[in-house]
């Protein structure tokens, strides 16, 4: 889709391109508004003029969601412990909760103790290519605005990062186990 719209670009203005791309999306994807995917209002090259940022369909994770695998929840309302409330008042209970901000960082509204791994401007602490990384289990992934391919890249650190740390725990309370 991406190349064929910047090639219409050559040719003709975004305002064109726009609605061909969305309805050429359409008959490719399918309406995922059903799924919980929202289209935005405005279309993806004028997202791309306006803010610099480019909007982008997953085709895998589109058709895990189409499969029922992964399930796209409302906004979230508030958040206690381990329970999540949406805005459509439904809880339910999560052993991790990964946030997917969207285009601009907006984790300095919601996060309450962001400091642990963003500065002001919701953007990594720590320098690239540790970014990923801060302080209490507090981990983020996306954020280097380097591309897809490292916002994968994070996602594999940061899970593998995770294991070492459940790793390391259950090391530590072997040697209590063995003293009962």
């Amino acid at each position: 889709m991406v190349y064929c719209g910047m090639s219409m670009l050559k040719y003709l203005p975004v305002k064109m391109v726009d609605p061909i791309i969305n309805m050429l999306a359409g008959l490719f994807y399918g309406d995922l508004s059903k799924y919980g995917i929202v289209r935005p209002v405005k279309g993806p090259f004028r997202l791309k003029e306006e803010k610099g940022r480019s909007p982008v369909i997953d085709v895998g994770t589109v058709g895990k969601i189409i499969a029922g695998d992964i399930k796209v929840c409302p906004s979230i309302a508030k958040i206690d412990g381990s329970t999540v409330e949406f805005e459509n008042g439904a809880q339910k209970r999560f052993d991790a909760i990964v946030f997917a901000t969207g285009y601009r960082s907006k984790a300095t509204s919601w996060l309450k103790d962001y400091q642990y791994i963003v500065n002001g401007d919701g953007m990594p602490k720590n320098n690239y290519p540790n970014y990923w990384k801060g302080q209490c289990g507090v981990y983020c992934a996306g954020l280097s605005q380097r591309g897809l391919l490292k916002i994968s890249e994070d996602a594999r650190v940061i899970t593998n990062d995770i294991a070492k740390v459940i790793q390391d725990r259950k090391k530590e309370a072997l040697p209590m186990l063995h003293n009962v």
